[in-house]
């Protein structure tokens, strides 16, 4: 062991050094919270302490954050929540009843009556059965069995702690996962921390970023000679290229899983935020068991949902849940003991998610705001998702595909030769080095598509369109203004 002399006295090297720590986290990485983001943060601290910018403030469009972006919390929500945290609230007249019976119902439903209790660790037995019966409800009635239902911290924890289940083997055995690209980064990262193997399939940029089941079989076919194809992931709507599958396309991806015997994980975490008229969402479990128990009875499947998007955009709450079709009953004792480790997912995020699946009935106080507050949210989403497409479209040198669904659009760029060469000067990738002199001169922090992967040849970058619509305006300005300029400084 290493020793050095300090002052006469013999120290030791550290236990934990970079050289010999675990080095599947040295090889992740998340670009949504990267390198950009942390020179965004540098800034703002640098705006604070008086230093001249073009801008007078940076803004953050690199994630989706609704509530950091200026969208106000459902009203029944929070005062629900607020009943929850503080008890003696429930006897203050101005709390409507329904807020208070939902209150009511959450606590006694917790350990001494207290969201400070833990939980069971797959989650609070009323809330998993309301849960299903949210489930029920979308699908036209198809069961939902609260037995098959775990909540969890977000969407992403279910989603990490499925994938450590079906990570295993060695060399060729070892699990291949494919997932799309472009991609959201909590993929590729989970599966460098897990030692997967990340099989890459494309989604058709000139088909409005859709799916092709030919991509799919030639990511398998080719996969399949270094490694054991497992698991297929698939986002909708899709992050961070924002398209909605039809029912045809998910049932073909249906039938490919089925044949190719995968293991389908299904991200639906934006399955309220569709804005294209001629776009609809379809749960997988639906399609699945409208096929027929040809499929139904086979077919292994887990899906995602959240608290996070949609139009609670509650992302602070870390609320969230997965519901399990066809899993081998003690894969699911092991899942069981897995998520136990953990102890419980946060209890407020519990209680959140209850009142997202079982949200104000007609015949209550509260239904009127509610349907008030989430029609404009998602309404305002939708204008706004059709402004950024139609901005960008009259850039030279910028194409935006439809902002079908979720949160974010994923437009392409077309960067000069002498861009490209520079970038590469300065040992930056090219739409990385675009991205960070959009955030040096304007204040205008976006995601470079490379994080998320694109293909060979192609730059892009992400950009939520969660900010207000005056501030959007503003961002798509500036963006439109900067990128020409860019194009004339380095032709």
């Amino acid at each position: 062991m290493s020793q050095q002399a300090v002052n006469g006295v013999q120290h030791r090297g550290k236990v934990l050094t970079l050289d010999n720590m675990n080095p599947n986290v040295k090889r992740l990485e998340y670009a949504v919270r990267g390198p950009i983001v942390q020179r965004a943060l540098q800034i703002e601290n640098e705006l604070r302490e008086g230093v001249k910018k073009p801008f007078t403030e940076v803004i953050k469009a690199n994630i989706g954050d609704a509530h950091a972006m200026g969208q106000k919390p459902i009203t029944f929500f929070r005062q629900t929540l607020a009943l929850c945290c503080c008890p003696e609230l429930l006897e203050d007249n101005k709390f409507p009843e329904d807020v208070k019976k939902r209150a009511r119902c959450i606590l006694q439903a917790c350990g001494g009556q207290s969201i400070g209790a833990y939980s069971a660790s797959p989650g609070i037995e009323c809330i998993r059965q309301d849960v299903a019966k949210y489930i029920e409800k979308r699908d036209g009635g198809i069961p939902s069995n609260p037995d098959n239902i775990y909540l969890s911290i977000g969407a992403s924890d279910a989603i990490v702690t499925m994938l450590k289940l079906l990570v295993c083997g060695e060399g060729r055995d070892r699990t291949g996962v494919m997932i799309s690209i472009p991609q959201y980064p909590l993929y590729s990262a989970a599966l460098a921390d897990l030692g997967a193997v990340q099989i890459n399939y494309y989604l058709d940029e000139e088909k409005c970023w859709s799916l092709d089941i030919a991509e799919l079989r030639r990511a398998l076919t080719a996969a399949r000679q270094h490694c054991n194809p497992r698991v297929l992931c698939i986002i909708n709507p899709g992050n961070p290229t924002g398209q909605v599958q039809s029912r045809q396309c998910i049932e073909d991806v249906i039938r490919f899983a089925e044949e190719e015997h995968l293991f389908l994980m299904a991200d639906e975490v934006y399955q309220d935020n569709v804005y294209a008229e001629d776009c609809k969402f379809h749960s997988f479990k639906k399609v699945l068991f409208e096929m027929g128990p040809e499929f139904s009875n086979t077919v292994e499947l887990a899906s995602f949902h959240s608290t996070s998007k949609c139009y609670m955009g509650e992302c602070g709450f870390r609320g969230g849940y997965m519901e399990l079709i066809n899993m081998d009953p003690e894969v699911k004792a092991q899942l069981t003991k897995l998520v136990s480790v953990r102890l419980c997912p946060p209890v407020p995020g519990q209680a959140l998610l209850d009142l997202v699946v079982n949200p104000p009935q007609p015949d209550e106080p509260s239904y009127a705001t509610f349907i008030k507050e989430k029609t404009a949210v998602l309404e305002a989403l939708a204008e706004k998702a059709r402004l950024t497409e139609q901005i960008f479209n009259t850039v030279p040198g910028i194409t935006c595909n439809p902002v079908q669904g979720a949160m974010y659009t994923f437009p392409r760029i077309t960067l000069p030769q002498k861009a490209i060469n520079k970038a590469k000067e300065e040992g930056q990738v090219p739409d990385m080095f675009y991205c960070m002199k959009l955030l040096e001169e304007q204040g205008i922090c976006l995601v470079p598509g490379s994080g998320f992967g694109q293909k060979e040849g192609t730059y892009h970058f992400r950009m939520t369109i969660l900010p207000p619509t005056e501030k959007l305006k503003v961002v798509l300005e500036k963006i439109s203004k900067f990128h020409q300029q860019f194009t004339r400084e380095f032709s």
